[in-house]
């Protein structure tokens, strides 16, 4: 289980007002003590645990000086949750949404809290996972990708949720505006990479459900049985679109043993375990598992590594501009530089 922390200095949530908020909305009486707690982790929606006598609920809120157009919305990530939740049990069940800034200062929403196992970077030091387990591991994350993009998003109410024509031009356009907006320093690879991805957009896929965000620890496995994945977390991102936009991002998140020394430093998860499948096999299997045409892998990875790119020199600027002080984006502007020519050499 993630163990939480008090909140990050600057990060806190006014508990005067929250607290009779929440006990009106939610039917609860004067007397059971509401607790709140930071997870430490995550670079983008901040997430606190609320602890409501023995009812745990997670809450999301946007993170605090963010600007950015059309990101962070929390109601369209609870409307996804909404329609996904009674079919599908791997995402979260919403509890309640709060449209209303004065409570908090932002809209933000609560959530059931998944129990489960989620693999960081560093793995506990009691969790050992050999060979066999990290390529079952592997295998799972990309079967449950497949399992996602096999849903019925009209059947599940989500016809309206995204508009999948030009949705590939779309990203690519839009990503490079935002690039451009939170741009701090001259990376060249990134503007090569961004120039050649808008001139190879490949014709799509019929749409699916596109999460955004599919990595290891977005994922809640069954800590009695490590292969099953009992929740998918972060929705933020999710949308209608090109299913092989989704596995690119994916990729571009794993990690292997023969990267450069800066894409290996950055380790986005246990990705590099022996035994473990590579960004090859992940697709292979998808590919089979799918049936779906991965002739234009190469322009999906790509994209994948200059959209997360961007992300992180976002995250950069806002700490660059002061407006946030968490320490661990100090290091961000670096990360930037290793995704850029990590995508450049693939062209």
């Amino acid at each position: 289980m993630d163990e939480t922390r008090p909140p990050r200095p600057g990060e806190e949530l006014p508990l005067e007002r929250l607290a009779p908020y929440l006990r009106a909305q939610l039917g609860i009486g004067a007397d059971p003590p509401i607790d709140i707690t930071q997870f430490p982790g995550g670079h983008s929606n901040l997430t606190y645990l609320v602890t409501i006598g023995a009812r745990a609920l997670v809450l999301r809120r946007p993170p605090f000086g963010s600007k950015v157009k059309g990101a962070h919305d929390m109601g369209r990530e609870v409307r996804v949750l909404e329609r996904l939740a009674p079919v599908y049990p791997r995402a979260p069940r919403p509890v309640h949404y709060c449209a209303d800034e004065d409570v908090i200062g932002a809209k933000f929403y609560l959530m059931e809290r998944v129990p489960g196992v989620i693999l960081r970077r560093q793995l506990p030091p009691d969790l050992v996972i050999d060979a066999a387990m990290a390529r079952r591991l592997s295998e799972a994350l990309i079967d449950g990708l497949s399992e996602l993009h096999a849903l019925d998003y009209q059947a599940v109410g989500l016809g309206d949720f995204g508009n999948p024509a030009g949705y590939v031009e779309r990203q690519v356009a839009g990503w490079s505006k935002r690039y451009r907006d939170s741009q701090t320093d001259d990376v060249p690879e990134l503007e090569r990479v961004g120039a050649w991805l808008a001139a190879h957009v490949p014709p799509s896929p019929p749409a699916t459900i596109v999460h955004n965000d599919y990595k290891y620890d977005n994922l809640v496995l069954d800590a009695h049985d490590l292969t099953r994945i009992v929740g998918i977390l972060d929705w933020e991102m999710a949308t209608i679109g090109d299913p092989l936009m989704d596995l690119g991002t994916t990729l571009c998140y794993w990690v292997e043993p023969g990267d450069p020394p800066d894409m290996r430093a950055l380790a986005f998860g246990p990705t590099m375990l022996p035994g473990s499948l590579d960004r090859r096999g992940l697709a292979e299997r998808y590919a089979a598992t799918t049936g779906r045409d991965l002739t234009q892998l190469r322009f999906y990875y790509c994209f994948g590594l200059f959209k997360t790119a961007v992300v992180v020199q976002q995250i950069y600027y806002r700490y660059q501009q002061g407006l946030t002080h968490d320490e661990r984006f100090a290091a961000m502007r670096d990360r930037v530089g290793a995704m850029a020519r990590q995508a450049a050499a693939q062209l």
